[in-house]
C-alpha cells in the first residue's frame, strides 16, 4: 500500500480506524532537534474527535506515546516511532454494513483492489490514518520554524456556500482557534456553524475550502520538472481523505486575467532580495519557491457517511437501501486545517533537506 511519504524527511504512516492504535514512523529527522511529545499533542488536540457538535461524537483522546527516536527532549537521528491507542472504537456499529458497500466510501474499491476488506468503521480510508501525519507534521513544523523560521497556518476558508472575508497574510493561530468552525472571520464563522449544525440535525453532510498560507519560505525550494514544489503540495493535500480539489495562488480565478494582469513584477526587496509586487504565482515560479508567502485552497467533499436512507447494492450485486449508523462528522471542514498544515510542513521539511544536500559546494 502507499503508506510512506517523502523522500528525505520521509513517514509511513500505519494502523486502521477500528484497530489497536494508529501512528507512524518518522525517518530522516535530523538529530538533536529539540522537541517534547507536548508540542506534538498540541496539534493532536485540534484534529482529535469530540471538540463541539460539529464534529464526530467518538470520544478519543487521542494520546501519542514516543516510542523511539527521541532522547532527553531531542530527536536522535534515528527512526522516530509515535502511536496512539484506539480507545471508543464501537465496530458494532458496523456490522450490518460489511455486506452493503456505501456510496461515495472506499468500501467497494477497496474491495476491488485488495479482494478483502476490513469493514470496521473505514480501516485504512478512515481520517483516523491521520493521526500520524499530524503527529509527524507537529515534528516538520518544529524543524521548520528552527531552521527559517517559517510558519504554517490554515483555516475554513468556505463552508458549503458561505464564503468568508480573510486577509491570507494578517491571519493568527489565535484567531484560527478562536471558533469551533476555525473560521477567523468571526461573521462567517457563526453562519458556518449554524449551517453545520442543521446538515447535522437533518442527518446529511457539507463540504467547503480550506486555505493554507506557508510564511517566511525560502526561495529555492522545489525541483523545475517533476518535483515542482506545487506539484508535491497537490500530492499531499490530495492524500488527504476526503478532499477533491486544489488551487496555489490564483488558481482558476487566474485563468480570467491577461498575462500582464497576472504577471508578479520585481521590486527590490528591504533585505536586499527581489520581492514581488503582486502574488499571483502563490510563492512559487516555476516549481521553485520564490520567497513570498506559499497560498494554497483545498477543497473538501460533504462526509460521505450520512444517516439518511441511500440507495447502493451489495456483494451479491443486489439493490438495497443504506441507513448508515456510526458516528460521524456532519462538515470535516473544522477538524482539516491542522491536518493540511502537517502535510505543507512535512513536504517543505522534506524540501528543505533536499535542498540543504543538494547545495553542499560554495557558490
Amino acid at each position: 500500500m502507499g503508506s510512506t511519504f517523502g523522500k528525505l524527511f520521509c513517514i509511513s504512516t500505519f494502523g486502521e480506524s477500528h484497530g489497536g492504535g494508529v501512528g507512524v514512523v518518522l525517518d530522516g529527522c535530523p538529530p538533536r532537534l529539540p522537541i517534547s511529545v507536548e508540542e506534538i499533542q498540541r496539534d493532536l488536540d485540534r484534529r482529535r474527535p469530540g471538540q463541539s457538535r460539529l464534529t464526530t461524537p467518538r470520544q478519543e483522546a487521542d494520546k501519542v506515546e514516543i516510542l523511539s527516536g527521541v532522547f532527553e527532549g531531542k530527536t536522535l537521528g534515528t527512526p522516530i516511532g509515535m502511536l496512539v491507542r484506539n480507545q471508543d472504537a464501537r465496530s458494532s456499529s458496523y456490522e450490518d454494513m460489511k455486506d452493503l458497500y456505501r456510496p461515495s466510501h472506499a468500501d467497494y474499491t477497496t474491495e476491488a483492489k485488495y479482494g478483502l476488506r476490513n469493514w470496521q468503521g473505514g480501516g485504512r480510508a478512515s481520517a483516523r490514518e491521520t493521526i500520524g501525519r499530524v503527529a509527524a507534521g507537529a515534528i516538520a513544523r518544529k524543524l521548520l520554524a528552527e531552521l527559517h523560521g517559517i510558519e504554517v497556518l490554515a483555516w475554513v476558508q468556505a463552508v458549503h456556500d458561505i464564503e468568508a472575508e480573510i486577509d491570507p497574510s494578517r491571519v493568527t493561530l489565535a484567531e484560527v482557534e478562536a471558533t469551533p468552525t476555525r473560521c477567523p472571520d468571526p461573521t462567517a464563522a457563526a453562519r458556518m456553524f449554524d449551517r453545520i449544525d442543521e446538515a447535522r440535525r437533518n442527518q446529511d453532510s457539507l463540504g467547503g475550502v480550506v486555505q493554507c498560507v506557508a510564511r517566511r519560505v525560502p526561495a529555492g525550494l522545489g525541483e523545475p520538472v517533476f518535483d515542482k514544489l506545487e506539484a508535491m503540495l497537490a500530492q499531499a493535500m490530495l492524500s488527504l481523505p476526503a478532499s477533491k480539489g486544489f488551487e496555489i495562488g490564483s488558481g482558476f480565478a487566474g485563468t480570467r486575467l491577461t498575462g500582464s494582469a497576472h504577471n508578479d513584477a520585481f521590486v527590490p526587496g528591504p533585505d536586499g532580495k527581489p520581492r514581488t509586487r503582486t502574488n499571483y504565482s502563490g510563492g512559487i515560479q516555476g516549481g521553485i519557491s520564490n520567497g513570498e508567502d506559499i497560498l494554497m485552497r483545498i477543497a473538501f467533499k460533504p462526509t460521505a457517511t450520512i444517516s439518511l436512507p441511500q440507495d447502493t447494492v451489495n456483494r451479491d450485486n443486489a439493490a438495497v437501501v443504506l441507513e448508515a449508523q456510526g458516528r460521524h462528522d456532519p462538515c470535516v471542514l473544522p477538524r482539516a486545517p491542522v491536518m493540511v498544515e502537517a502535510m505543507c510542513c512535512l513536504v517543505l521539511a522534506d524540501q528543505l533537506l533536499r535542498q540543504h544536500g543538494q547545495n553542499v559546494l560554495p557558490r
